[in-house]
């Protein structure tokens, strides 16, 4: 059997035509003979000619872990080809070599170095099947067709994407998609590496394949953004979804954690002359915080010295050393000196050295590992308790909380997740004790390492408690619009009365006021909301469920069923408010809704989380939305990291209209920021609408990188583009201004400010503009044209193709990848003002109302999940109380087979039908059982 094909490096072969190359990897200019080849260098200059490379010095002050083994050699640098083949498995952190931050890609053992060339060659295929289409070229961007020269940005070496990728396989020498080795981070260099290797440790942490987490590090490391990988680079990623990534990321992150502060626990012992070879090998050993604490504790340096440290101060060291060498030579009277605190009795003497003993079991590494495999093996369990002292004290409400908790006792290994959070909370609130219960076998000395132990069952249960957070948020934003219709937002209360706002279709404001509702005034302001709904054609009314949301339910709900409102046939819906009050406050508020009252615009906001609920909830802080799991309990760091990349990955999948969207949403579309969306509305503001994803490029502060992240989840209407232009006359008389790029300084010739100008109908669609030369090929390829997308005959003309050729044999005649053609296809096909979010549930509309005490037993019912936590899911079922489905009653038997899914856990919004099982009137709580999902 031949050997499977793979690239290899081989000499430049002179006179490769351009239109071959990758668009990447061509010159902006339009001169090529111009310009020189780079090398990419983080965080420097561009330049034009290549210098021999610097000799690094060593500082005396800051000596390298290298240094301590061996003398780097210099080496030459090379231009290196991209090839995919054999996973070297000895990948450092960095990039080895002299070449601090350059990328290094994957080379054979047994090749030699060549000499960079002006561009790298696009390498023949051992194997490779001719292409039928002649040009043939890899993904590219209208940049490289209309050879406009956008912002300077440092050249560097890229995949080769414009490849198709290797068949999976198993064997050992040439598994699929390996093209290179994990880069050098921009946060780490050269004196970050280890004695383990970062892709086999994340492998085995994640359970991915090391090839894609070789490829991940890379993606990541070349300041990639989750949704741009999730969409376009699946290839690479063995077809990971954006969750997965984003614990991928997490893990990454914390072994990038762990390396740089084992280097600088380095380099500040050797400053301190403490540093040895042994000490060395075993900083470099650490893989976690926690190993890294062991191995460092007995070099740390308080700002009053532990009981140990004051002991070996008295000069006890001798003592303690003594005893465990010869302890029939140790005479404890010879150390006593009365005029010297701490050693002015024999007891004072005898306590010194105890805690210097003590103090040296309890670091020394060999001991815990034996005491921690111990522990394992024994019955450690956690026990809570209420609190003597609290419970005579605390609210009495605060205690019932935690009645589960009050005499409760679970092995280490079997406690779940939520039950740690909720123990952590009670705990906190000084309702319960909690103790650590050890074995006999374990002598005291050693329990700290089960308080260790502990924390991390709760650094676990935050995590989860994160990621189940994000799920959550994710559900909640992509709940389907509801659009064209004029809704009434209603923020209930008592004293205050009701707010009221009436939106129209479009999001604008057409009327605010306040009712009152529940102080006796109830008919008469009856008469005020039906003039309101009939002179705005308004139907639906959505309510908050906040304070008072129950009674201002049951008061539309009684107008309904008499109806009061006709002719108009209303209904009403429940929607979560939480974060509306914080919202209205905001200065973001005061800048969109500067003439209303803060209370008034809360009930704008309810009425525009239905109409576009991730447009609203956007202008949120993801935490606030309250869709989580002791949200207040975690680690705040890692649930604003992991909320804002779930918002990010939202808005960005949905995509938005670059031309009416809000600066607030611009910010969280991936590869922007709020500085470059209050550009992007600048440039819109000055220039008038963005004809095509081109013109992205002369905004201010949006370089190539920034494009290629943020230019695929960008939509341009072209039906808003023909009547801006028709309006104008700027096709007709190409007066339509070009925006000129300041900083460069240079005139484009009129052929490129034509082309700027020019509508691209691809500009609707979800395809790259990296893949516009494909696109094209493909529409060629199908006799299909530009004006067809999202019609009827697009859709056969695809059909046709891929019933003969396939998915992945067309894809190799266009010489691209199969996620790259199916990306395509779904651009060309979806119609026009397609949203993924038409897929997910709408709100649930109602005209009448149930109350708990009309359940019974055994009730079958439809409602909606409102929120899920790692021990069951909160359905609405209509009377004003959640209920909960217990986690071990959802099954895979009941879960949709029509939606994917990474875990048996439902999200908020999706429908279901339950049954009653349970009814706790004074509690009031319900308990469920999970039917079916709709």
């Amino acid at each position: 059997m031949s050997a499977l094909p793979r690239r290899t490096r081989t000499a430049p072969k002179p006179g490769i035509p351009e239109d071959e190359l990758p668009s990447f990897l061509k010159s902006s200019s339009e001169s090529e003979e111009e310009t020189h080849e780079e090398e990419w260098e983080p965080k420097k200059k561009v330049v034009r000619k290549a210098s021999a490379p610097k000799t690094k010095v060593s500082r005396a002050k800051k000596p390298t872990v290298a240094a301590l083994k061996k003398p780097a050699v210099p080496r030459k640098r090379t231009k290196k080809v991209a090839v995919k083949e054999e996973l070297d498995t000895s990948v450092p952190i960095a990039a080895p070599g002299g070449n601090e931050g350059a990328f290094h890609l994957l080379q054979p053992k047994e090749e030699e170095d060549v000499k960079p060339t002006s561009a790298a060659p696009k390498l023949p295929m051992k194997g490779r099947p001719a292409h039928s289409l002649e040009n043939a070229e890899g993904p590219s961007t209208s940049a490289a067709a209309t050879k406009q020269k956008v912002k300077s940005e440092e050249s560097e070496e890229d995949f080769t994407f414009d490849e198709p990728p290797f068949k999976k396989s198993k064997s050992a020498t040439c598994p699929q998609g390996k093209p290179v080795k994990c880069a050098a981070s921009a946060k780490l260099d050269e004196d970050h590496k280890m004695n383990w290797d970062i892709v086999q440790v994340l492998s085995q942490r994640t359970g991915i394949e090391e090839w894609v987490c070789a490829n991940i590090i890379r993606l990541f490391n070349d300041d990639n953004t989750i949704p741009f990988i999730a969409r376009y680079r699946k290839e690479l990623i063995n077809n990971m979804e954006a969750d997965a990534l984003r614990e991928v990321q997490q893990t990454l992150e914390e072994l990038q954690t762990v390396a740089k502060k084992v280097h600088a626990s380095i380099q500040k012992l050797t400053k301190e002359g403490k540093l040895s070879e042994s000490l060395l090998t075993a900083l470099l050993n650490c893989r976690t915080l926690e190993e890294l604490d062991h191995v460092y504790a007995p070099y740390k340096t308080g700002s009053k010295g532990t009981k140990a440290q004051r002991a070996r101060q008295l000069g006890l060291d001798h003592a303690a050393n003594l005893l465990i060498e010869n302890p029939r030579e140790l005479n404890l009277h010879s150390y006593v000196k009365s005029s010297v605190e701490g050693l002015s009795t024999v007891e004072e003497v005898k306590s010194g050295v105890q805690h210097i003993l003590a103090d040296m079991i309890a670091k020394d590494k060999e001991t815990l590992d034996f005491i921690r495999d111990l522990c394992q093996r024994k019955y450690i369990c956690i026990q809570s308790s209420l609190a003597k002292v609290t419970s005579k004290k605390a609210n009495e409400k605060d205690v019932n909380k935690f009645h589960l908790y009050q005499n409760f006792s679970c092995n280490i290994k079997n406690i779940q997740h939520h039950q740690i959070l909720a123990i952590n909370r009670g705990e906190n609130l000084k309702v319960l004790t909690v103790k650590v219960n050890i074995p006999d076998g374990v002598k005291f000395e050693f329990c700290r390492w089960c308080v260790n132990a502990r924390s991390k069952l709760t650094s676990d249960a935050e995590k989860e408690s994160v990621m189940m957070f994000g799920r959550n948020l994710r559900q909640l934003l992509l709940m389907s619009p509801v659009r064209g219709r004029t809704l009434m937002g209603v923020d209930p209360g008592y004293k205050h009365g009701c707010k009221l706002a009436i939106i129209s279709p479009t999001s604008q404001i057409l009327h605010t006021d306040v009712v009152y509702l529940h102080s006796g005034k109830g008919f008469r302001e009856a008469e005020k909301i039906r003039t309101l709904l009939l002179d705005y054609n308004c139907g639906t009314v959505v309510i908050g469920n906040g304070t008072a949301c129950r009674e201002t339910e049951a008061y539309f709900a009684d107008l309904i069923t008499k109806k009061y409102f006709a002719p108009l046939d209303v209904t009403y819906c429940i929607t979560n408010e939480a974060g509306a009050s914080i919202y209205s406050v905001s200065p973001e508020a005061t800048k969109e809704m500067p003439d209303l009252d803060p209370n008034l615009r809360s009930a704008v906001s309810i009425a525009r989380r239905v109409q576009d609920p991730l447009a609203e909830l956007v202008k949120i802080e993801p935490k606030h939305i309250g869709v989580g799991m002791y949200q207040h309990d975690v680690s705040q760091t890692l649930l604003k990291a992991t909320l804002d990349s779930v918002v990010e990955e939202c808005v960005s999948f949905v995509g938005v209209d670059i031309n009416i969207c809000s600066e607030i949403l611009l910010r969280h579309i991936a590869g922007l920021n709020a500085n470059r969306a209050k550009n992007i509305v600048e440039w819109r503001e000055k220039n008038g609408v963005f004809i095509n994803r081109e013109q992205l490029k002369d905004v201010k502060g949006l370089g190539p990188k920034s494009f290629q992240q943020c230019a695929g989840f960008i939509r341009i209407n072209q039906e808003h583009i023909r009547t801006h232009c028709s309006q104008q006359g700027e096709l007709a008389s190409e007066g339509h201004k070009a925006a000129t790029n300041e900083k460069q300084g240079k005139k484009k010739t009129k052929a490129a400010i034509n082309i700027i100008r020019r509508p691209n109908p691809l500009d609707q669609t979800c395809i790259h503009p990296e893949s516009y030369n494909i696109a094209m090929r493909f529409l060629t390829l199908i006799g299909g044209s530009l004006s067809d997308i999202g019609k009827l005959a697009m859709q056969q003309n695809v059909d046709v193709i891929i019933k003969n050729e396939g998915l992945e044999g067309t894809a190799k005649k266009l010489n691209t990848t199969g996620q790259t053609l199916q990306i395509i296809i779904d651009g060309l096909t979806q119609p026009e003002g397609f949203d993924i979010r038409q897929d997910f549930d709408k709100p649930d509309f109602k005209r009448s109302i149930v109350c708990l005490e009309d359940l019974k037993v055994g009730t079958v019912l439809t409602g909606r999940v409102v929120n899920a936590t790692l021990f069951g899911v909160f359905v609405d079922i209509g009377v004003g109380r959640a209920g909960l489905i217990p986690i071990r009653n959802i099954t895979e038997d009941k879960l949709s087979k029509e939606k994917k899914r990474r875990s048996l856990g439902l999200g908020p919004g999706e429908k279901v039908e339950v049954r009653v099982r349970e009814i706790d009137i004074p509690r009031s709580r319900i308990t469920l059982d999970l039917i079916r999902v709709l």
